[in-house]
């Protein structure tokens, strides 16, 4: 069924409604149910029921299953550490070395290209991690988010193994572009291909040094931050892991954070970087060490295990809705209709910049990245060998356009979860940050172009 230009519709009415209503869950909701209704004013069907079917669909999808079980059960980890004191020690210790603003953030950004396995973990785990020293330092929460959030996905995916080099990997054995079991070893030839992931993680040493302005609203925020002191957006953050001290009479020890991070980023490694493995593997281990350490009773931590896994429960809705989305956006054809689109303007030169650009806004708009690789990948590999343009280069373009809607994205993952673990809203993170994403993807465009003429 062809929906034409009435494929866009439902995405713009998320991202039109969102920025009214300065909120994600109910624009989504509302963005999915004016897709369902034009679908089913097209097809003759109940809008109602067509609805329900996809919640079904994405809810018994495995990838939703390993997002849920991933996120909640970091989310566990992290309420453990958090409880421990282990978390606050160590940010007590780093502050301890910290002198300047400057550092504070550049120890931000350190630690997070230091997490580089997951961009969950990263952006989890670097958020938690950093608010009392950013905080002390009179640093914005949405600044921190900035760093947070442009260190987790778009490093990941320029590193040599992480959870996104591996799924891509996974996605080019598939299209037979890569021997099977060699998938990311031919990734490596892509990253250097990947601009808007080296480009937004280069951009943030610039900015801390002054060197790139801050946009208008993150500007207010530090001018807020600094004046009063008040860290957190006036309209406050997402639900944070507020959680008591186990009551031990112990004096928490860094160990206690660094060693659960260790055996999660271990056995992840070990076990083929199987994320949602790794973290099972981490949270038995951190329970039953804080245990035989008497750090908490039994009750205690099995009742901390809920109340992290809890604290997720906002943002994985908002995941599952934006994967709802994704599905209105496949049954309307959103994606064949915009490569649909730039094939009559494009030529072997002009291939990677159109499709960087024409994906990116599939992503920006649906917040979804790893779908849309494993639709357009498959698609972008036989239209760039039969045009004789440069394969890599076109498949860097694809996963640098995924990186951009997670990094740009009002309430894709990325952007929840950086929000959730610095306490902001993702409202307030996404538009502050948004002038720096579009920086780095204006960059990106240039760095195509440049690049489409000269290797193809």
């Amino acid at each position: 069924m062809d929906y034409g230009v009435l494929c866009i519709i439902p995405p713009l009415v998320v991202v039109v409604l969102a920025v009214i209503f300065r909120t994600s869950f109910e624009p989504l909701l509302i963005g999915c149910l004016v897709g369902f209704l034009l679908i089913s004013y097209k097809v003759h069907s109940n809008f109602f029921n067509d609805f329900i079917a996809s919640l079904y669909r994405v809810m018994e999808d495995e990838s939703t299953i390993w997002v849920i079980l991933v996120c909640g059960l970091y989310g566990s980890l992290i309420g453990m550490m958090v409880r421990s004191g282990g978390a606050m020690r160590f940010g007590e210790q780093v502050l301890q070395r910290l002198r300047s603003r400057k550092a504070a953030l550049f120890g931000t950004w350190g630690l997070g290209l230091f997490i580089f396995l997951d961009d969950y973990l990263s952006a989890l785990t670097v958020g938690i991690t950093m608010k009392k020293v950013t905080d002390y330092f009179k640093i914005s929460r949405e600044y921190l988010a900035y760093i947070v959030n442009t260190t987790s996905a778009p490093w990941c995916v320029v590193v040599p193994l992480s959870t996104w080099t591996l799924f891509i990997g996974s996605i080019l054995e598939k299209c037979k572009f890569a021997e099977p079991g060699h998938g990311n070893h031919v990734y490596l030839s892509v990253i250097p291909f990947v601009a808007y992931g080296w480009i937004a993680v280069l951009l943030i040493p610039f900015v801390i040094m002054g060197m790139i302005p801050l946009p208008r609203k993150m500007k207010k925020a530090q001018q807020r931050a600094e004046e009063t002191g008040q860290t957190i957006p006036e309209r406050g953050g997402m639900t944070a892991l507020k959680m008591e001290h186990f009551e031990s009479g112990k004096s928490p020890k860094t160990i206690y954070f660094l060693l659960p991070i260790a055996i999660l980023l271990v056995s992840t490694f070990a076990l083929d970087y199987n994320a949602l493995k790794g973290v099972m593997i981490a949270v038995v281990f951190t329970f039953l060490y804080y245990y035989v350490l008497r750090l908490a009773t039994f009750q205690q931590l099995s009742e901390t295990l809920f109340t992290g896994f809890n604290s997720m429960i906002y943002a994985l809705a908002l995941v599952v809705m934006s994967y709802v989305l994704k599905d209105v956006g496949d049954k309307m054809g959103l994606t064949g209709y915009v490569i649909n689109g730039v094939k009559p303007i494009v030529n072997k030169q002009l291939l990677p910049v159109l499709i960087f650009v024409s994906i990116s806004f599939i992503t920006y708009t649906t917040g979804s990245s790893w779908g849309v690789y494993a639709v357009v990948i498959p698609i972008v590999i036989p239209l760039a060998q039969s045009m004789g343009s440069n394969v890599l280069l076109n498949i860097g373009a694809v996963v640098s356009s995924g990186v951009f809607g997670s990094n740009a994205c009002l309430y894709s993952d990325a952007t929840i979860l950086s929000a959730q673990s610095t306490e902001c809203s993702n409202y307030d993170h996404s538009l502050s940050q948004l002038p720096l994403a579009i920086l780095s993807f204006a960059l990106s465009a240039i760095t195509y172009l440049i690049l489409g003429y000269s290797l193809a």
